[in-house]
């Protein structure tokens, strides 16, 4: 059956009034998820917060739920977290990591997560090492196989790039961690809500993701999945009384479950309508939403390959939504600005964000136009007539 993008639309009440390519910063909300975060906070205006989360525990526990679904793991290996960074980070932080431990990353690796390395590589002696890419622009899983030896100790890469329309074959990396016995970190930001996750399939042991890019999720949200058998083994980074219990003055005991690396205080409002929203992403279909948006995205880059000046940046065997370009003698901030004072959202991606793989490019900053399933082709027609 023909995608129903005019029901998506009609369910999406800011798409009618400009063109939003900005969907891998951030989407555009359902009115269901945006009914169910503003109902919410609204009941909290008249009933208090407390009391309002009393009386919608089943809201709140959906999240749990809606998550396991989506990456087809349990409920309790799923934890609500602020954002994808902190989800990440309460994974990583807590791995422990030595003098002399290595660990394995991709060219295209997002920035934030970096900077985490190596901020662990000055604090503990530890190595980073970035595995080179095929000729694809994606990260060579052969070669992955020859870098590890004893040493390594973690596997962590972007499932997609913020940087760039690529896919990394996020299974194949998961059977070379699985062959080896090493940890492997899968921060799926920008893969979550654009393409199927099944964490039992890729192989992964934790998985980060944010709920306001390709979910089309609020701000302020997040998950992290940890898979069963690590979460006994893993010492979060932060602890408070909803992670663990205080059993003496001189004693805690951790929860059992994926929830000792929560807060006790989170934005409620945002756990509740991101189950919404999960929700709303499983009604499509994943593979549904797939094979809308990776069509739709080469409409784009075949449209803009086909305008002088332009060079599209993307790499990968397999690409997804984002779409990435620069043109000559112009500037992507300045890009970006002329088509915001269009009415066409796009963003721009450099500076920290991507700066290892678009450094060995030779790239400074590419602007980036992102579609979803809500996109029309004459969404990508009046991008392509602003170049």
């Amino acid at each position: 059956m023909p995608f129903d993008v005019e029901r998506a639309r009609a369910e999406t009440r800011g798409c009618e009034s400009l063109v939003h390519l900005n969907h891998a910063g951030s989407s555009l909300m359902p009115i269901p998820v945006a009914d169910a975060l503003i109902g919410w906070q609204r009941e909290e205006e008249f009933r208090g917060g407390y009391e309002t989360a009393d009386r919608h525990q089943d809201k709140l526990e959906n999240f749990y739920d809606a998550s396991a679904r989506l990456l087809n793991c349990g409920r309790d290996e799923v934890a609500f977290i602020e954002n994808a960074t902190r989800a990440w980070d309460m994974a990583f932080y807590a791995l422990e990591l030595g003098a002399g431990d290595r660990i394995l990353t991709t060219e295209s690796e997002y920035g934030s997560n970096m900077i985490a390395y190596l901020h662990r590589a000055k604090h503990t002696g530890c190595d980073v090492a970035i595995v080179p890419n095929d000729d694809h622009g994606q990260i060579d899983v052969a070669a992955l196989d020859r870098m590890v030896d004893e040493r390594v100790k973690l596997i962590s890469i972007s499932h997609v790039p913020t940087g760039g329309g690529l896919v990394n074959p996020a299974a194949a990396v998961g059977a070379v961690a699985r062959k080896h016995g090493v940890p492997y970190l899968l921060d799926a930001c920008q893969s979550a809500g654009q393409v199927p996750l099944d964490v039992a399939a890729i192989g992964c042991d934790f998985l980060s993701a944010t709920g306001r890019k390709y979910l089309r999720g609020p701000r302020g949200t997040g998950f992290l999945y940890v898979r069963g058998d690590w979460i006994e083994r893993l010492d979060p980074p932060l602890l408070d009384q909803h992670a663990a219990e205080l059993v003496n003055e001189r004693e805690y005991v951790m929860r059992a479950d994926a929830r000792r690396f929560e807060n006790w205080e989170c934005h409620f409002a945002g756990k509740a309508a991101l189950g919404v929203a999960i929700d709303y992403a499983l009604g499509w279909g994943l593979e549904v939403i797939r094979d809308r948006v990776q069509p739709l995205a080469q409409v784009l880059r075949d449209g803009l390959s086909a305008i002088d000046g332009v060079e599209v940046l993307d790499e990968g065997l397999e690409k997804c939504g984002i779409v990435t370009f620069r043109k000559a003698d112009d500037d992507a901030e300045a890009i970006k600005a002329r088509l915001r004072a269009a009415g066409i959202h796009v963003s721009v991606s450099g500076d920290s964000g991507a700066r290892v793989g678009y450094d060995r490019r030779g790239i400074s900053t590419a602007v980036r136009a992102s579609v979803h399933y809500i996109t029309r082709e004459s969404e990508i027609d009046r991008l392509l007539s602003a170049i």
